[in-house]
């Protein structure tokens, strides 16, 4: 009878109560309801950062109530059903106390609680009203209890519509504090860190963990209020609040209070997915990592862009149940987002986020959604700066550290971090003998290299030497692997593909990484090859540093789907021209690149896979096509990137059909000699 809530997957300030079935017995509803107060109780111990008058006054009431339920039933094992109306109506009054009293409690929503200390007040006082409305409708003449319980519900009663539920005093200086902090920012003049300090006090935010957890909340709540409608004045509170949330994690706290200062802030985050595997985060439908996952009515979870084909063709029915819909509503399955992006983190995966949110993201984060925000980052921003200058070393590693989380996810972050003229100083910080303070460095690099001004600063200041000193000598392995993230994203731009190219440590560097790295390191290095290949003058170059070899073996042994996808993607590119293949094809590649494409679960897997079969054909001449026109698993595979792949898949795997079907057809009219099938024959011997 009683669900258990769940905080992280239900959106703070919402009271989602659920009224109890007809059907049920009185029994059954009045244990519910004891134990739920029992629940409801237990908040008691935990720390109320605001409303907390009012939460005292919820706990009194109830327990009062308690006493009297407790009464009937002990009284009685079979409860007449004159008591289910009102039993129903104070079992849901009792949940929407206990989603109250959650978000009181909950971790990292403090600041946000603080600023709707009202509204949350006047949530008490319309609840614990309704109590007393469903009290008032209980039909006392037929229970057994006594005349002290009957008259203590009365009480109950004249008490709750009497009550008179306020922000508390404490609150509100709180807010009028927190109020004139923000007004500091958007004028542009530094707070007094007294002030400050005496709100992270009244909050209990005593340490930067705690700071961090509100900020990521505030993110969340941001993300979730641009895509349900862009409520301006929230989304301006929510921005001016992150800004004095990062502000205070930045400036006020001396220290991380973690073990190990990595990007996300947490410990142990792989905790909360143990006995997940990937294929659990999977669409059912295209059976790829979801990047956008939304529930149907039956409870079922799919991506969004695939539900939504399956939607137009004319389906109106659960994929995995067959169920006939009431609603095609989509609903946003945050939790499941939250678990697939931990996911990625953990294994080296990039989250792809779906293009629809991308452009969100983009253009929620390109700019500050206030001015307070806006004025508390560009402080912060220098504040950091300035110790990379100044401070100690151990101040630098600490400020190093900040932009790295800072930069994360914001693109204005970044842009003010840029700005403020970061970039030279952590590539200095690159040359540390502090493995900690290198990786920080250079995973800041790695996010402000997504900034486009911040490509141009690093090459115009020979950044790039840095990050290549860091890719092939650097520290920690987690170093080298962003270093190569970095080149990366550098090779966005056509002129820093040349650089990168022509520096005789760079594409060897990323090899190496392929060959001795660990498996974020061979992705992280196999994306940087992908991208550096864009440029025609790399391609030689990469052939030359042995990778072929290499990403043959990756691809026998790896059992890690994004490293084969990632593997043969780059054996594609380079397939393209005449001496790629020969190099591929020396190898003796064919016949598993064959199984591959047949047993591989990626979409983006198969599609590379058929574009490396069709040039290979096209660039290894007869020889090529006579081998694959033997093997009797292919043809299927590629009948079936014909309905189930991509536009551009689709394209490929018809033309190597026809292809296979001219030799095919030609070889047995013992005519294969009078015209050529492919464009320009070419013999390399393949074994």
């Amino acid at each position: 009878m009683i669900q258990k809530s769940n905080g992280s997957s239900r959106r703070i300030l919402t009271y989602p109560a659920v009224h109890p079935c007809d059907s049920i017995s009185a029994i059954t509803l009045l244990n519910s309801l004891i134990d739920l107060g029992r629940e409801i109780c237990s908040y008691r111990s935990k720390f109320f950062s605001t409303n907390k008058r009012n939460a005292r006054e919820t706990f009194r009431q109830i327990t009062n109530l308690l006493l009297f339920l407790e009464e009937i039933r002990n009284a009685t094992s079979d409860p007449p059903d004159q008591l289910i109306l009102s039993l129903s109506e104070l079992h849901l009054t009792f949940q929407k106390f206990r989603y109250l009293l959650e978000d009181c409690t909950r971790d990292g929503a403090r600041a946000w609680m603080l600023v709707n200390s009202d509204r949350v007040a006047n949530q008490f006082r319309i609840v614990i009203r309704a109590m007393a409305t469903g009290l008032d409708v209980f039909p006392l003449s037929v229970v057994d209890v006594s005349n002290e319980a009957k008259e203590l519900v009365e009480l109950i009663i004249r008490q709750g519509r009497k009550a008179n539920f306020e922000s508390d005093p404490d609150d509100k200086r709180a807010v009028k504090d927190l109020m004139r902090i923000l007004n500091c920012f958007e004028g542009g003049s530094s707070p007094d860190p007294v002030e400050i300090k005496r709100i992270l006090d009244h909050l209990g935010i005593k340490k930067w963990s705690d700071c961090n957890k509100e900020v990521k909340f505030l993110d969340s709540e941001t993300e979730i209020e641009y895509a349900n409608g862009e409520n301006k004045r929230e989304l301006e509170l929510l921005s001016s609040l992150m800004g004095f949330m990062s502000y205070c994690r930045g400036v006020i706290f001396d220290s991380v209070d973690i073990h190990s200062q990595h990007l996300n802030g947490q410990c142990n985050t792989g905790e909360s997915l143990k006995g997940i595997n990937g294929d659990d985060l999977k669409c059912p439908i295209s059976l790829e990592m979801m990047s956008d996952p939304v529930t149907l009515s039956t409870g079922h979870t799919y991506d969004r862009c695939s539900i939504l084909k399956w939607f137009k063709s004319g389906n109106a029915t659960c994929p995995k149940t067959g169920e006939k819909l009431r609603t095609t509503e989509l609903v946003p399955n945050h939790v499941v987002k939250g678990m697939i992006k931990q996911f990625c983190a953990e294994n080296g995966v990039v989250f792809a986020e779906s293009t629809r949110k991308h452009h969100r993201d983009n253009s929620r984060t390109a700019m500050a959604g206030s001015l307070a925000g806006e004025g508390a980052t560009k402080m912060l921003a220098a504040f950091l700066v300035n110790k990379l200058v100044n401070g100690s070393v151990e101040e630098m590693n600490r400020s190093a550290f900040e932009i790295r989380v800072l930069t994360k996810t914001s693109i204005f972050n970044r842009s003010c971090l840029v700005e403020s003229g970061a970039v030279p100083h952590l590539l200095k910080l690159l040359l540390s003998k502090d493995s900690i303070a290198q990786e920080n460095a250079i995973a800041a690099l790695l996010n402000l290299s997504k900034h486009s001004k911040s490509k141009g600063v690093i090459v115009e200041i020979n950044g790039l030497d840095s990050i290549l000193h860091v890719l092939t000598k650097g520290l920690k392995m987690e170093a080298q692997q962003h270093a190569a993230a970095t080149l990366f994203y550098l090779a966005s731009v056509e002129e820093n593909r040349v650089l990168i190219g022509e520096n005789p440590e760079a594409i060897p560097g990323l090899v190496q990484l392929i060959k001795n790295g660990n498996d974020n390191c061979k992705r992280n290095a196999l994306v940087a090859i992908f991208g550096l290949l864009s440029h025609p003058g790399n391609h030689w170059r990469v052939l030359a540093a042995g990778v072929v070899p290499l990403l043959l073996n990756l691809l026998k042994d790896s059992e890690r789907e994004d490293l084969v996808t990632d593997s043969v993607a780059v054996l594609a590119t380079l397939a393209e021209k005449v001496d790629g293949s020969v190099a591929i094809l020396r190898r003796g590649a064919l016949q598993m690149l064959v199984g591959i494409l047949s047993s591989s679960t990626s979409r983006t897997g198969k599609e590379y896979c058929v574009s490396l079969l069709l040039a290979l054909c096209v660039n290894g001449g007869l020889d090529v096509v006579a081998r694959l026109v033997k093997n009797p698993s292919l043809m299927g595979s590629l009948y079936s990137q014909l309905s189930e792949g991509s536009s551009r898949a689709s394209k490929k795997a018809s033309a190597l059909i026809r292809i296979l079907h001219e030799f095919s057809e030609r070889s047995s009219a013992a005519s294969v000699t009078r015209s050529p099938v492919l464009p320009r024959e070419r013999f390399v011997h393949v074994w």
